[in-house]
């Protein structure tokens, strides 16, 4: 198992759903879907809903993002690399 190559896409996923103060939001989201009332299926369809959008409904992702250009330059990097690892395991 590549842990890297892991490491690396964990880390692209973070940072194409606004870093981590967005799962921050995402998460603490979750927790009152969770926490209030409801059917567990209700609870599920809200969840899901609240999922397909990174943060906490905000409308802008640049603005959870003022350095895209760094966070571009880190996916190409990555990308780099895997590609990399690939042609020479």
């Amino acid at each position: 198992m590549d842990l890297k190559r892991l490491f690396n896409k964990g880390k692209k996923m973070v940072d194409d759903r606004g870093g981590v103060d967005s799962l921050k939001e995402d998460a603490q989201e979750l927790a009152g879907i969770a926490k209030g009332k409801g059917s567990l299926t209700d609870k599920a369809k809200d969840a899901a809903a609240a999922v397909k959008e990174p943060g906490a409904n905000e409308p802008d992702p640049q603005e959870r993002h003022p350095n895209r250009q760094a966070t571009e330059d880190r996916h190409a990097s990555a990308d780099r690399q895997e590609s990399k690892e690939r042609r020479h395991p």
